[in-house]
């Protein structure tokens, strides 16, 4: 199991969190098992979400798709994300 962290900067929370909901079918199938979501505490537009995948390949493929990249556009998203990959130690 890989987990994949993200973290961005978002214009309102509201209109990405429902583009993010809005997304969860094509997220499914893109190969995501789980998923979470979280606020910075003092600033509810900084979001970090996690979302597990069965490979790395997998979440490799998911972070470069042009749909996925597209939505984070329309949502609102508004920096560069960090992202990194885990597994369990």
């Amino acid at each position: 199991m890989i987990r994949l962290f993200v973290r961005h900067p978002v214009a309102d929370f509201a209109t990405w969190k429902q583009a993010y909901d809005d997304f969860d079918a094509e997220r499914r199938g893109m190969g995501v098992v789980g998923d979470e979501v979280f606020q910075t505490v003092g600033d509810p537009n900084d979001i970090t979400v996690w979302h597990d995948f069965e490979s790395e390949e997998a979440a490799q493929s998911f972070m470069g798709s042009p749909r996925l990249h597209e939505v984070m556009d329309e949502a609102g998203v508004a920096g560069a994300p960090q992202i990194w990959f885990t597994r369990r130690a």
